[in-house]
């Protein structure tokens, strides 16, 4: 036989061996997914119900259930029963709103490190919760955060205060070239500048210390249904059009140049992915105030189990960040009783080991 035919064939099945261990690869990768989507959201569920029984009126994990079954059958709670209206109108809503953004921020942070393709990067990193915190921060020594207006105007000032600091920092990247760096940069420059007006801010204006405080450091308390109902829609369209952009964000891994050829517009991809991952962003931080590390530990968690294919990561990442944040805001519920820890504290002293750890594990392959 022919050299040539002999290398055409070694070629062949090299070829051959690479597709077979990819297509097992895949399937695996699928298996591990219906496992974590699967367990997850059983799991999500017990905890869920675990979660309606922490507070001061005690509950059992048997008349919780019973009690959202009741409520759920009868649509609202029984006039006679205590039970029942706490976990309506106080509980329930307080968690769903924790499963929420804690699956926004999951979701917001496995697209930013698409985006910009360094997984150490999280939703936060364009300046959003440094301009949400500002915004509220204003509204807050402004006098129009307190009383009834302060359930609208909080999340609205958050809001816009994280749209505008978003803006700006797409404005400052695109004049200094459009890179991925250049977005980095922009967002710690921005972030910067922002928590210096809001130090000042606070250093002039002591009396509403506790107030803004309470807010920047994470807080699910006095959530109503409004708010849960707002916050579910807030993250629940950006995250699934997030997932529609699924095979182009796994395009989006493999280089901008390899991405034109296949007909991707990179730049206008890359701008609504990032306006996305910026709202997505402000609705998860209007209500409860700054959570940071859960878009930056779950993606690369769930990473880990899965591979990079977003297709499996971005539902992953949402099922696990909401199981995540869930947890931990029942320890903080119920590890200082009957006072509650900053979950957004809590949530970094956590967090700071594994992004350390993570940061001498990745951080020379994506040195710039």
């Amino acid at each position: 036989m022919p050299q040539s035919d002999t290398k055409a064939l070694e070629a062949e099945k090299k070829f051959s061996e690479l597709k077979n261990k990819e297509e097992f690869r895949r399937k695996h990768a699928k298996t591990k997914l219906f496992i974590i989507l699967v367990g997850g959201t059983l799991a999500l569920a017990v905890t869920y119900i675990f979660s309606l029984t922490m507070g001061i009126f005690p509950l059992t994990f048997a008349e919780a259930l019973r009690g959202v079954c009741n409520i759920v059958f009868n649509w609202g709670p029984s006039d006679t029963n205590m039970g029942e209206k706490i976990i309506y109108y106080l509980r329930m809503p307080r968690s769903i709103c924790a499963i929420c953004v804690g699956a926004g921020l999951a979701v917001a942070g496995a697209v930013m490190q698409a985006l910009i393709k360094n997984p150490l990067v999280d939703p936060f990193i364009t300046g959003v919760s440094s301009g949400a915190s500002f915004g509220v921060v204003a509204i807050t020594l402004g006098g129009f955060a307190s009383g009834v207006m302060a359930g609208f105007t909080i999340p609205i000032a958050a809001i816009i205060g994280a749209i505008a600091a978003f803006s700006v920092t797409m404005f400052v990247a695109e004049m200094a070239g459009g890179k991925a760096m250049s977005y980095v940069l922009a967002g710690v420059i921005i972030s910067t500048g922002l928590s210096s007006a809001i130090t000042l801010m606070i250093y002039f204006n002591v009396k509403d210390y506790h107030m803004i405080m309470r807010w920047m450091f994470g807080s699910f308390t006095d959530l109503s249904w409004n708010s849960a109902c707002i916050i579910f829609l807030g993250t629940l369209i950006p995250m699934a059009i997030a997932f529609l952009f699924s095979k182009k964000l796994n395009v989006m891994l493999l280089g901008e140049e390899q991405a034109m050829y296949l007909g991707i517009d990179v730049r206008t991809l890359k701008r609504g992915l990032m306006v996305l991952v910026a709202v997505l962003a402000a609705f998860c931080v209007a209500y409860c105030g700054v959570i940071g590390f859960v878009g930056l530990i779950i993606p690369h968690l769930c990473r880990m189990l899965i591979g990079g294919d977003h297709r499996l990561l971005i539902p992953s990442s949402a099922v696990v960040g909401g199981f995540v944040l869930l947890v931990a805001d029942i320890f903080c519920k119920t590890a200082a009783a009957p006072s509650e820890l900053p979950i957004g504290a809590v949530v970094a002293v956590l967090g700071v080991p594994f992004f350390l750890m993570l940061m001498v594990k990745e951080g020379k392959r994506y040195a710039m």
